[in-house]
């Protein structure tokens, strides 16, 4: 299959997550939240801001998620089965076809380790680009810095709700097109 590369989709999501980092005994990290925004690579529109809500199978959101990312447990229990949200990304957005970006790797990591996990078809092809590396990079930082700082950097505000998949992923879009724009000089 040859690569799309008309648009990138530039993907956050949101998982269950704990004070403290770890699951308690019994569950496991479950993606709740897949927010999506596809850029036009040519034009650097911004496509759509969608979130697409994941009914999570092995963990339940509690109050320090919940004060993090926004999501409640009955929310998320309204949402698609993972493997529904997977299909999902390879019907409607081509993903297996196109290359797909994050800031960081965690989304990349997650995605991967909760397909292994479950038995479900990972729904990207094998390209994965971290825009935190290439911004950080790209400006000659002597680290990488976080989604705020990267976008002050930019000259841009925060959209939104900061740990919201479909927010993060609207102003990661434009992070990232302001990094293709000065590679295009």
């Amino acid at each position: 299959m040859a690569k799309r590369l008309d648009q990138i989709l530039v993907i956050d999501i949101e998982s269950t997550c704990w004070d403290g980092g770890f699951p308690p005994k019994g569950q496991s990290n479950d993606i709740i939240e897949i927010g999506l925004c596809p850029l036009e690579v040519s034009t650097g529109r911004r496509l759509e801001k969608r979130s697409i809500l994941v009914r999570p199978e092995r963990s339940t959101v509690g109050p320090f998620c919940t004060q993090l990312t926004t999501l409640t447990q009955e929310q998320v229990a309204g949402g698609v089965a993972f493997k529904d949200a997977c299909k999902l990304l390879e019907d409607e957005y081509l993903s297996q076809a196109r290359l797909w970006a994050s800031f960081g790797d965690y989304d990349r990591k997650q995605f991967d380790k909760q397909c292994r996990e479950t038995g479900v078809r990972y729904p990207f092809g094998p390209s994965h680009l971290n825009i935190k590396s290439l911004f950080s990079v790209g400006r000659a930082l002597p680290s990488e810095v976080g989604l705020p700082q990267a976008m002050a950097l930019c000259g841009l505000k925060l959209e939104g709700t900061h740990h919201r998949g479909h927010d993060d992923a609207w102003n990661i879009a434009a992070v990232l097109w302001e990094t293709l724009r000065k590679l295009r000089g």
